[in-house]
């Protein structure tokens, strides 16, 4: 009698606490924008709850060093980077959402980063670029190129509305080897509590799997060649745009927050060893020359270089490394 009592007390407790826990990570969807209504503890005008490997953070990260504002960094961990901070207490009670970056003006957040990147360039200091055109015209451009890289709902089934959304599919792989480093116990907690299941769901899987068995992965694979069709048909266009522009840039000569937006579109293709599939020689030449002309700039060191993470390097070397010693795995990333 004695050990089945001892099992039923240590499962209610168990109960009991998840049911606690639960209760204090509740989450639901934030409006984007500023929030006048809301106001958090800050000692900073601009702070940013931010994860280095997250594409969004990269981007409002980016826009402020172009901006040349200051502010004070939080680095929040997601399970690819070490942990799912991103869903306990603490940050929750930041955004509800669940979701990275945010940004604090005066302790009012603004969510959502293509919302952030509007917002602060309202605020350039003297002597900064402003990074929205005067033009109306140019301006209403910058604002749909913006759109086309951002990401949406639901983005891995509208990979065809934006490159944005297309290209979590080209970050499979990546998060399929940053995994390896990442203990099973610690992706648990996703399948207790995060408020998207299918995401720990996945890097439980890919951790089993691992990347050399990616490719018989049939819908990762397939979510790889979707991406990579659909980013394709993206950076085409893109690739005419800047045929027609003359360039450098999106718009021209003028660096916009359209660039901004699109520079960590390329920088993804980076950190997953894509560049050569989407930039190669005779492939999309105007992008190369492009993207070589965005990691030139100081705010790309600062802002992106400046926030890598051990583990976004181990991944993107791990993709090299199972590339050349499986031929079904490159085919899997590279397609024919």
């Amino acid at each position: 009698m004695f050990i089945p009592a001892m099992f039923f007390l240590a499962a209610a407790t168990a109960l009991i606490w998840f049911v606690v826990e639960k209760g204090r990570r509740k989450t639901h969807p934030v409006p984007a924008g500023y929030q006048e209504d809301l106001v958090f503890p800050h000692t900073q005008p601009f702070e940013l709850y931010h994860n280095a490997l997250s594409l969004c953070s990269m981007k409002s990260r980016l826009c402020l060093a172009e901006l040349r504002i200051p502010y004070k960094g939080h680095h929040i961990d997601l399970i690819e980077t070490g942990c799912y901070e991103n869903i306990r207490p603490r940050f929750l009670s930041v955004n509800p959402g669940g979701t990275v970056p945010v940004l604090l003006h005066d302790g009012h957040p603004i969510y959502e980063s293509h919302e952030q990147i509007r917002y602060a360039a309202r605020f350039a200091p003297e002597g900064a670029p402003s990074l929205v055109p005067e033009d109306p015209t140019l301006r209403a451009e910058m604002e749909a190129w913006i759109d086309r890289s951002s990401l949406t709902e639901n983005p891995m089934e509208n990979g065809h509305r934006s490159a944005g959304n297309a290209v979590p599919g080209q970050t499979v792989p990546l998060f399929c080897t940053m995994i390896e480093k990442i203990p099973l116990f610690r992706i648990v907690e996703g399948l207790l509590f995060h408020f998207d299941r299918f995401r720990p769901f996945l890097f439980a899987v890919l951790k089993i799997r691992g990347i050399g068995r990616l490719h018989r992965l049939a819908p990762a694979a397939a979510a790889i060649s979707r991406s990579r069709d659909q980013l394709g048909i993206h950076l085409d266009g893109f690739e005419e745009q800047l045929e027609k522009t003359g360039g450098p840039w999106i718009l021209g000569e003028e660096y916009t927050l359209a660039d901004v937006s699109w520079l960590v579109i390329f920088e993804r293709l980076r950190q997953a060893s894509a560049e050569e599939v989407f930039l190669g020689v005779d492939r999309r030449p105007l992008c190369a020359a492009y993207w070589n002309r965005l990691q030139s700039r100081p705010a790309y060191e600062e802002a992106i270089l400046g926030h890598s993470h051990p583990l976004i390097e181990y991944g993107r070397h791990r993709i090299e490394e199972a590339k050349q010693e499986s031929p079904e795995v490159r085919h899997c990333l590279e397609g024919a």
